[in-house]
C-alpha cells in the first residue's frame, strides 16, 4: 500500500481506502471479510456514513480487535429512519446517532467527524452558525471523541467556504474523471493544499457509471455547481483507470471506492501494481470535459422517502433495464418491498437530490418498465 498525508490532520493513510455504502444489508461474514481482507492489503481509512443499526453492528465486529490499525470517518447529520438513510440537522437525532455509532463500533472517538451532506447556501450557514453542528463538533473534539473535523458535499463553491473558513481539517467531494470540467474544480483543490486540508475522493467511479460496458447513446453525469452537454460513453474505462485519474488530483490524498465484495475490492487494489499502460485515462479523459444535471449515481441523499422506496436501487435497476430487462434485473426489482408504482409523487426527493434528478419522472419510468 501507499500512504499519505492527510492534510494537517498529519495521519498517513492509504491511498486508496474504502467506502462501505455496498456493504449494507449484507451478512456479517461477507462484511467481515471484506474489512479484513482490506485491512490485511493495508486499507487503514474507511467512510461509515449508514447509520442502520444491523449496518453498524456488523461494522463494529469487522473492525473489533483491529481499531487500533485504522481511522473511521463517521458523518455528524446522518441518521436512519425505519431502516432508511436520512439526512438531518436536529441536534437531537445527531448525538443520538453520534454515541451510538461509538457504542457500536466499541470505540471511544472517532478519528475524523464529517459535516454530513452540506451543498446549499443556506445549509451551510444553518451548520456554521453558532450552537450549529459545527459547535457540536468542537465540542465532541474537545471531549476527545472526535479527532478531526472534516466536511462532505457535492458544490465545489460552498466546499471551498468551508476549507477557507480554517474550521475543518477534511473535505470529502466527489472527484472523477466524468467531472474534470466542474467549475471550481481546481480552485476548490488548490485551496486544500493552500489551507493544508486532507482531501478524500468519493465517488471515484461516479456511483459505478463510469465502470459499465461502453455503449453509444449518451451518458449524462452532474456534479453541483457544473454546466452541462450531453456526453458520450465512447470506450470501456477500468477501476484502475478511474483511481489513477482521482488520485493524480491535486491535492488528493485518498480515495473510498465503494466494493461490495473482496472481487471489487481486488479490482480496486489493483492500482498499487498497474503498469503505466493500465494507469493512463487519457484516451477516456476528453470524453468528459463538461458534465450535466439529470443523472442519478444511486447514492440515496434523497432518503427518506414516505412511500419506503429504495430511490437509489429503484434507479440502478432502471438503467440496467433500459439496455436490457433481463430474468435477473425483473426478480430483483420484484423482490422489492416498496415499488416505483408505490410512489405518491410528493417531489421530497426532488429537494434532496444534489445531482438534480427527476425522480419522479424515473419512478413512474421505472414502474411502467417493470409492470410494476
Amino acid at each position: 500500500m501507499r500512504y499519505r498525508r492527510l492534510g494537517r490532520t498529519g495521519l498517513e493513510v492509504s491511498a486508496v481506502s474504502l467506502g462501505t455504502e455496498y456493504l449494507i444489508d449484507r451478512p456479517r461474514e461477507h462484511v467481515v471479510s471484506v474489512i479484513r481482507q482490506a485491512i490485511e492489503r493495508g486499507v487503514n481509512y474507511f467512510d461509515l456514513f449508514f447509520a442502520q443499526p444491523a449496518f453498524r453492528d456488523n461494522m463494529g465486529v469487522a473492525f473489533k480487535e483491529v481499531r487500533e490499525r485504522v481511522f473511521l470517518a463517521a458523518h455528524l447529520g446522518a441518521a436512519d429512519k425505519d431502516g432508511q438513510y436520512q439526512r438531518t440537522r436536529s441536534k437531537e437525532m445527531c448525538e443520538r446517532f453520534f454515541l451510538d455509532f461509538l457504542e457500536r463500533y466499541d470505540t471511544d472517538h472517532v478519528d475524523v467527524l464529517l459535516l454530513h451532506n452540506c451543498d446549499k447556501q443556506e445549509d451551510y450557514d444553518k451548520l456554521f452558525a453558532p450552537d450549529g453542528l459545527l459547535d457540536m463538533a468542537r465540542r465532541y473534539r474537545d471531549e476527545g471523541k472526535v479527532r478531526f473535523i472534516g466536511f462532505s458535499g457535492h458544490t465545489a463553491a460552498t466546499a471551498q467556504q468551508a476549507v477557507e473558513s480554517g474550521e475543518i481539517d477534511v473535505l470529502m467531494f466527489p472527484i472523477n474523471i466524468a467531472s474534470n470540467g466542474v467549475p471550481g474544480k481546481r480552485e476548490l483543490f488548490q485551496a486544500c493544499v493552500t489551507h493544508d486540508v486532507g482531501l478524500v475522493a468519493m465517488k471515484p467511479y461516479a456511483g459505478g457509471k463510469l465502470l459499465t460496458e461502453a455503449r453509444t447513446e449518451d451518458l449524462e453525469f452532474y456534479q453541483m455547481g457544473g454546466e452541462g452537454r450531453q456526453l458520450e460513453k465512447k470506450r470501456p474505462i477500468t477501476p484502475v483507470q478511474c483511481l489513477a485519474y482521482t488520485l493524480s488530483q491535486v491535492g488528493v490524498t485518498t480515495a473510498v471506492p465503494g466494493c461490495a465484495d473482496l472481487e471489487q475490492l481486488e479490482a480496486a487494489l489493483a492500482w498499487l501494481e498497474a503498469s503505466e499502460e493500465d494507469r493512463d485515462f487519457s484516451s477516456v479523459l476528453a470524453d468528459f470535459e463538461q458534465v450535466r444535471s439529470g443523472e442519478c449515481v444511486y447514492c440515496n441523499h434523497c432518503l427518506p422517502c414516505p412511500a419506503e422506496i429504495d430511490i437509489g436501487l429503484v434507479n440502478r435497476l432502471l438503467d440496467a433495464a433500459l439496455q436490457q430487462v433481463t430474468a435477473e434485473v425483473q426478480v430483483a426489482y420484484d423482490e422489492l418491498a416498496a415499488k416505483a408504482s408505490d410512489c405518491t409523487q410528493c417531489g421530497a426527493c426532488e429537494t434532496r437530490c444534489p445531482f438534480g434528478v427527476s425522480v419522479m419522472d424515473r419512478m413512474t419510468q421505472a414502474s411502467e418498465r417493470f409492470g410494476a
